[in-house]
């Protein structure tokens, strides 16, 4: 079954001008107040829209420019790529020396001149900064004491022999290649110490007091006499073995030198030794060389500049008793006023711990 629809023409909106009407600026005024007020449009600011307009102009512009540096990436790639080792070798050639150009890793000759011209002109300038201001510092300084002094006491305790860069002593009284290095490190230590050459050099001090010298810094100081004879049993005298060929050791004690330093702060400093670890038997008959102090006429000490002939003084320790073939730990500390010797960190502190291994 068909339907005939018939369509209806559409009113036509008031105000428009008709067939064959001409057109006014009032005519088409009138009609298009009518279409904006009955349809709103949306309306954009003429910055905003200026600034929308750049955008897009400048996003125009920069997206073929984008799209050339894309396809020139992607030839380059292509090109590394194809590239043979033989290419490489030439491009190297080239660039080490271009006989085109005539440069040299890029440069020609006038350029390298000049570059090294300013580097050598400003590693020249840097080297007499550093100069001087290493000449300025140390006209600051004095040659005969240390300008910085408050870090250094109390002192430290070494003794001798200290053989392989070792306090430990070991070794078989029937091996006498195992002893005889610590022999010799002794005899050597106590060479500047011998009766002759302390009555040359050295002069007669009053025992029990300081010999302190008031002059200038720069003046020669003069030093107290420390005979090797005074370590009677320990002085390699009578036994030149120092008592290691017996199983019997002697060790040495000192101080360590100190610039201007008073020990005791007007006592005497003494020593004493005790077991640490193993047999206590070990110290039984122990005797210390010429005593147990450090005599305060051989302080204070004025520097190697001017205490040309300083001889440090020492206390030996004999031991005679030490247990066979057992390892004997033992301590020898520093006792005084100003002293000392229970920092755990530092060993050498006031005091030294050492072993003694004897073997038969």
């Amino acid at each position: 079954m068909e339907r005939n629809v018939r369509l209806l023409p559409l009113p036509r909106p008031t105000g428009l001008p008709q067939p064959g009407q001409r057109v006014t600026e009032e005519s088409y005024q009138a009609p298009h107040a009518c279409w904006s007020a009955n349809f709103s449009t949306p309306t954009v600011p003429p910055d905003d829209l200026a600034a929308y307009s750049k955008e897009n102009k400048d996003e125009e512009r920069a997206q073929p420019h984008a799209e050339e540096e894309e396809e020139e990436e992607e030839k380059k790639r292509e090109a590394m790529d194809k590239k043979t080792w033989r290419d490489w070798a030439k491009e190297t050639k080239v660039f080490l020396w271009n006989p085109e150009t005539r440069q040299f890793m890029g440069r020609t000759a006038q350029s390298w001149g000049l570059i090294l011209l300013f580097y050598l002109v400003l590693y020249t300038f840097l080297a007499g900064m550093f100069v001087f201001c290493l000449y300025v510092m140390l006209l600051t300084l004095s040659p005969y004491t240390p300008r910085y002094r408050d870090r250094v006491a109390p002192p430290g305790v070494m003794i001798r022999p200290h053989v392989k860069s070792t306090v430990n002593i070991a070794f078989n009284i029937s091996q006498q290649n195992s002893w005889q290095p610590y022999v010799d490190n002794l005899e050597q230590f106590l060479t500047d110490y011998d009766d002759p050459v302390q009555e040359e050099k050295n002069i007669l001090c009053t025992p029990g007091q300081y010999f302190v010298q008031e002059d200038d810094e720069s003046s020669t100081r003069k030093a107290c006499q420390f005979k090797r004879s005074t370590l009677m049993g320990c002085s390699g005298t009578n036994d030149t073995t120092f008592g290691y060929s017996v199983g019997q050791p002697c060790i040495l004690l000192k101080m360590n030198r100190i610039v201007g330093y008073q020990p005791g702060y007007g006592n005497p400093v003494t020593v004493s030794c005790k077991v640490q670890k193993g047999d206590e038997s070990a110290l039984q008959g122990m005797a210390f060389y010429p005593s147990d102090t450090f005599d305060p006429m051989y302080f204070p000490y004025y520097g190697k500049h001017t205490h040309v002939n300083y001889t440090q003084p020492v206390v030996a320790v004999h031991f005679p008793n030490v247990p066979k073939n057992q390892v004997v730990t033992i301590q020898c500390q520093l006792n005084g006023n100003g002293i000392i010797n229970n920092y755990n960190n530092d060993r050498f502190l006031g005091r030294v711990v050492f072993m003694l291994n004897i073997g038969k």
